[in-house]
C-alpha cells in the first residue's frame, strides 16, 4: 500500500478495520480475528471504550496489578498499577512491607498551584502596556465569573494574573502569566477556558483603550496550560535508624546504606545515570497515574522539566545519613484529579480508586508519590546489592516462556531449570530447544 486514504475517519469502524487488514496484512482475516480477540463482550462497554479516543479499531490490553502493604501517614494502602513491565509491581510491593516494619512512608502537600499562559506579542510602549494591565486586570476575573463560579465553590479558582516581560527571549513577546487552584480535578479544561477567555478580554480591552496609537500593536498568538508545575509539589520520604536496615541481603547495613546514598549522588550529578535512575521513578509513578485515569504524559513531562530546573539533569529523588539516621526522600511535582475525565468514565479507573479509598487529588499526589519513591528505593537496594538482573530476569523469565508457547510439563522443566541456574534470553532459548530435541 502506497496511497493517501481519503475520508477515513467518515468510515464505520467495521469498514476501518477491513481496510486496515487488506491493505497491511498478507493474512487479513488472521488480522481481523486478532482485532476482534482484543473486543469487550459487553457491547455497550465497548462502544464506552470506542468513545475515548478517535479511529478506534480495538483495545491494547495493560496489566493492572496491586501492591499491598503501604503504610502511608499511618494508613494501609493497596496501589493499583497499570504497566506492561515485568518486576515493577513486585519491587513495589517489596520495598513497601520493607518500609512498613521500619516506620512506613511519610508524605506532605507542599502546594497545589497550577499555571496557564496566554502568550501574545506588543510592539510599542512596555510601559503604557504594564500601566494597562494593572487597569485592566479586574476585568480578567470579573469575566471569567461564568466560568469560576462552581470551582470557587469548592474552594478553588485563579489565583493571580501577571504581565510577563519576556522580549530578552523572544522580539515583542509578552506573556500572561495566571495561576489557579482546581481542587480535586486536574483542571485542563478549567485553566484553558479562562485563558481564552483571558485573550479575548486583553483584546477587547486594547482595541477600546485610549492609550495605545495607531502603531501599537498587539497579537495574541496562544492560550494554554503549562504541564510544568514546579509549585504543584508533594514530598514523600521514608528514615530510620542504620541498624533497622538490615535484613537478608544487607548484613552490613552501614555499609549498605552509605553505598545507596553514593549511588543517589551518582545520579545527582551524571546525567546518564540520572536519566534512568529519573525512569525507575517513573515506573512507579506512571503506573499509578494510568490507573487512576489520569495524564502520564503530562506528568512526565512536567517532572522531567523540574529534574532539569537547576541547569543539568538530575535525580528527582536525595539520600542522607545524619546522626546515625538513614533518610531517603523525594519532591516532585504531580498535577492529578480524582474528578473528572476518565475517573467518571472508565470502570477500572472508578475500581482503581475504590481500591484507593475515594481519594482526594491531594491524597493522590501523595499515593503517586510513594509509588515512585519505593520503586526507586527497590531498584538502588538490587543495584547496591545483588544486581539489577537477578530479580528482573526471573521475572523476565515468564516473558520468554510465553514467546515460545512452552507446554505446562515444559513450564515446570524450565522453572526448575533456572532457580539455580541465572536468566538469561540467550541461556532459556538453548535450554528450550534441548528440551525439544
Amino acid at each position: 500500500m502506497n496511497n493517501a486514504v481519503s475520508g477515513f475517519s467518515k468510515l464505520s469502524k467495521k469498514e476501518k478495520i477491513n481496510w486496515i487488514a487488506n491493505e497491511y496484512f498478507s493474512t487479513p482475516e488472521e488480522a481481523l480475528n486478532i482485532i476482534r480477540n482484543y473486543w469487550n463482550s459487553d457491547e455497550k462497554l465497548q462502544q464506552l471504550h470506542d468513545e475515548f479516543i478517535e479511529n478506534t479499531i480495538t483495545n491494547l490490553y495493560i496489566p493492572l496489578g496491586v501492591a499491598p502493604n503501604f503504610l502511608i501517614n499511618g494508613k494501609y494502602k493497596t496501589i493499583p498499577m497499570a504497566i506492561e513491565e515485568s518486576s515493577v509491581v513486585a519491587a513495589a510491593s517489596k520495598a513497601a512491607k520493607f518500609w512498613s516494619t521500619r516506620g512506613g512512608f511519610k508524605t506532605t502537600i507542599i502546594s497545589t498551584e497550577k499555571i496557564g499562559q496566554v502568550h501574545f506579542t506588543f510592539k510599542g510602549n512596555a510601559e503604557k502596556l504594564h500601566s494597562f494591565f494593572e487597569e485592566i486586570k479586574p476585568k480578567f476575573f470579573s469575566e471569567t465569573q461564568s466560568i469560576t463560579k462552581n470551582m470557587q465553590q469548592r474552594g478553588g479558582g485563579i489565583l493571580d494574573i501577571q504581565l510577563k516581560d519576556k522580549r530578552n527571549l523572544l522580539e515583542n513577546y509578552f506573556q500572561l502569566h495566571a495561576t489557579f487552584e482546581t481542587k480535586d480535578s486536574m483542571g485542563a479544561n478549567f485553566i484553558n477556558s479562562c485563558l481564552e477567555q483571558f485573550a479575548s478580554t486583553l483584546k477587547e480591552e486594547f482595541q477600546n483603550s485610549d492609550l495605545f496609537s495607531e502603531e501599537d500593536n498587539l497579537q495574541v498568538i496562544m492560550s494554554i496550560l503549562s504541564n510544568y508545575v514546579p509549585h504543584c509539589l508533594v514530598r514523600a520520604e521514608v528514615s530510620c535508624p542504620i541498624e533497622d536496615l538490615s535484613e537478608k541481603h544487607i548484613s552490613n547495613p552501614q555499609e549498605f546504606a552509605e553505598r545507596f546514598v553514593q549511588a543517589v549522588q551518582i545520579a545527582e550529578v551524571e546525567p546518564f545515570r540520572a536519566v534512568t535512575h529519573n525512569k525507575g521513578i517513573m515506573n512507579g509513578v506512571d503506573a499509578v497515574v494510568l490507573a487512576t485515569g489520569n495524564d502520564f504524559r503530562a506528568i512526565e513531562a512536567g517532572v522531567h522539566a523540574y529534574a532539569s530546573r537547576n541547569g543539568q539533569y538530575s535525580s528527582l529523588s536525595h539520600a542522607k545519613i545524619e546522626n546515625g539516621i538513614f533518610t531517603f526522600w523525594m519532591e516532585i511535582p504531580l498535577a492529578l484529579g480524582t474528578v473528572g475525565g476518565l475517573t467518571s468514565l472508565h470502570p477500572l479507573v472508578k475500581l482503581c480508586l475504590e481500591i484507593l479509598q475515594k481519594p482526594s487529588a491531594t491524597e493522590l499526589m501523595e499515593i503517586t508519590a510513594v509509588a515512585g519513591l519505593a520503586q526507586n528505593f527497590a531498584a538502588l537496594r538490587s543495584l547496591t546489592t545483588t544486581g539489577i538482573q537477578e530479580g528482573h530476569m526471573k521475572m523476565h523469565l515468564n516473558n520468554i516462556i510465553n514467546q515460545f508457547e512452552a507446554t505446562d510439563e515444559e513450564r515446570q522443566l524450565i522453572k526448575a531449570h533456572f532457580k539455580k541456574t541465572a536468566v538469561s534470553h540467550s541461556a532459556v532459548v538453548e535450554f528450550i530447544e534441548n528440551l525439544r530435541k
